[in-house]
């Protein structure tokens, strides 16, 4: 069998080719909208990378999210008017339910908050909070995106995104507590 080539040069002169072969160019808003959603799911392999073996249920989770922003990216590589066409992968409703009970077991374990925490602690929590405030921008984008083009999103795009961030805020200080890793607290300065 003959190995396919990394370099196709089809995107030398700026442009690349949409799910439906459609040709645009790399500085259009959909192409930024999935790049951040690829850039999203390397903080999250990263994160992942970084947990030790004994979170293995989560590293499983992980990936299961991973998948599921690829998914979300396939679909916004393509035209609203050709996505049933190819039969991409949806975000399910079970999806959203498990993202939510992951968080809610995990929060059952964390004191309340009473005060706004930095982002840090352990390298493991600070990686996991790189992706919460990167799920954050992905959702903006989204968000914008629709504003400006009038495109239909993907069902349950906003919503998956929302609980990401959530679900790593959680995570990030649940890791934290798990591995011993101070939970700084803000401190607002006093004006002078």
């Amino acid at each position: 069998m003959k190995k396919s080539k990394i370099y196709t040069k089809t995107g030398d002169e700026g442009k690349t080719s949409l799910v439906s072969g459609n040709r645009t160019y790399k500085s259009d808003l959909r192409i930024d909208l999935y790049g951040e959603l690829d850039e999203l799911n390397s903080r999250m392999g990263y994160s992942d990378a970084l947990l030790p073996d004994e979170f293995s249920k989560i590293k499983n989770f992980l990936q299961i999210l991973q998948s599921a922003l690829f998914d979300l990216g396939s679909n916004m590589a393509c035209e609203f008017e050709n996505r049933e066409k190819y039969n991409l992968p949806q975000l399910t409703e079970e999806l959203i339910t498990q993202i939510e009970k992951e968080i809610d077991e995990m929060d059952q374990e964390l004191e309340p908050l009473k005060n706004f925490i930095l982002p840090g602690g352990s390298l493991v929590s600070a990686s996991l909070h790189l992706v919460r405030t990167g799920s954050r921008n992905v959702e903006r984008k989204l968000v914008h995106y629709e504003h400006v083009t009038k495109e239909t999103l993907p069902p349950l795009s906003i919503i998956f995104l929302n609980r990401l961030s959530d679900y790593f805020f959680v995570l990030a200080r649940y890791v934290n507590k798990k591995m011993q890793g101070p939970e700084i607290l803000w401190k607002p300065r006093q004006n002078s």
